[in-house]
């Protein structure tokens, strides 16, 4: 698969590495071109402009900045019309996340692309991980997005680093993946062990019926 990385700071390496290693063809793209090529040298990526790895993607995954997205997707043009994105961004301050202000629909409001939201819920440092597994169980990896191609483009990435993706609901729940991001950040920062607030599934009520979108 050709995956194009809107972005080339720790995200789109870390990511990129994985795939990479899977087999996958990459090309990052980042705001200051001889930075970016010199990353894509280190890492055995493809560097190109933002609209260049946006057509060379099957797969385009969005890790840009939110204050930098406007911009970026901009510049794309229509490269990015009809084509699976895979969105990882967050809120630039989790503790002023607006779902007014979802950046997954932006992307999707500006590209004309099917989204997917991903890959949103770790620090960094998971990504790097082969596999990450914790307390002998694979991470397991939320998508929301609507477009069946889109997602299993999506399922793909995420069976690649050897994590079990899920199915969070289509781009209506997008917000509440992004605000439980923002939520999971903040108790982090604080220096709580945030996974330890829910309970395992077997204490966890009653199964099977699926809440409304």
């Amino acid at each position: 698969m050709r995956i194009g990385i809107l972005g080339a700071g720790g995200m789109a390496d870390a990511l990129g590495t994985q795939w990479a290693g899977a087999g996958h063809e990459i090309m990052i793209s980042g705001r200051d071109a001889a930075a970016t090529a010199a990353r894509a040298a280190r890492s055995g990526f493809r560097a190109g402009s933002w609209a260049e790895a946006a057509a060379f993607g099957e797969v385009v995954v969005v890790a840009v900045r939110e204050a930098g997205l406007v911009d970026v997707l901009t510049a794309c043009g229509g490269a990015l019309r009809g084509k699976p994105l895979v969105d990882v961004t967050n809120a630039a301050d989790p503790s002023a996340y607006d779902p007014a202000r979802s950046p997954a629909l932006l992307i999707g409001r500006l590209s004309g692309g099917h989204v997917v939201k991903a890959f949103n819920l770790c620090n960094v440092d998971v990504w790097r991980m082969t596999p990450p597994v914790f307390g002998g169980r694979p991470l397991a990896v939320p998508l929301c997005g609507d477009d069946p191609a889109a997602l299993a483009a999506a399922r793909t990435l995420v069976s690649v680093l050897g994590c079990t993706p899920l199915d969070g609901g289509g781009l209506a729940r997008v917000t509440q993946l992004e605000a439980t991001a923002a939520f999971m950040i903040g108790l982090w920062f604080g220096g709580a062990d945030a996974q330890a607030v829910l309970p395992p599934l077997e204490q966890s009520g009653t199964h099977g019926v699926r809440p409304e979108a």
